[in-house]
């Protein structure tokens, strides 16, 4: 092999590596790297839901939950929002996925001091519960909804 053909292989690999660790998806589970603190990420995130016209049903702080019965916790913070537009068509389809909406994002921090959002892949959800080609729009529009709060609540 030829030092440039090696050379176009490293800078590959340490490409999709780097890209590992800026983003991750697992089982529907898209888990992005924020450029802020879980307190700024979390704000940034709510900031954006509700600008795009989306309602903030609850908020639960899983590491308060943790201090108040006296155990450790790194930030873990979710927050769970929508609206009956985007997801009655989902649920007209299969009501099950109803255990699964509204939307849900979470906020959290790593051993490292690293600060994450994850949230539930909307396609993947719907395929788990078996919506059909009617609600395809939907289903797309949640999707690219989804990417791009996730996206402005991370990115500097």
């Amino acid at each position: 092999m030829r030092p440039s053909g090696l050379i176009g292989i490293l800078a590959l690999i340490a490409a999709i590596c780097s890209w590992e660790t800026q983003a991750m998806a697992t089982d529907g589970l898209i888990t992005i790297k924020s450029s802020f603190g879980p307190a700024d990420t979390m704000k940034r995130l709510e900031t954006e839901v509700t600008a795009r016209g989306l309602i903030v049903f609850a908020h639960v702080d899983h590491a308060a939950g943790a201090t108040a019965v006296g155990l450790p916790l790194r930030p873990t913070d979710l927050i769970i929002f929508g609206n009956a537009k985007g997801g009655t068509p989902l649920m007209q389809q299969a009501q099950t996925i109803g255990i699964d909406l509204p939307l849900k994002a979470l906020v959290w921090q790593d051993e490292q001091g690293v600060t994450w959002l994850s949230y539930n892949d909307p396609a993947y959800l719907a395929g788990r519960h078996g919506v059909g080609e009617p609600a395809k729009a939907a289903i797309t529009a949640m999707t690219g909804a989804m990417h791009a709060i996730a996206t402005k609540a991370t990115a500097p």
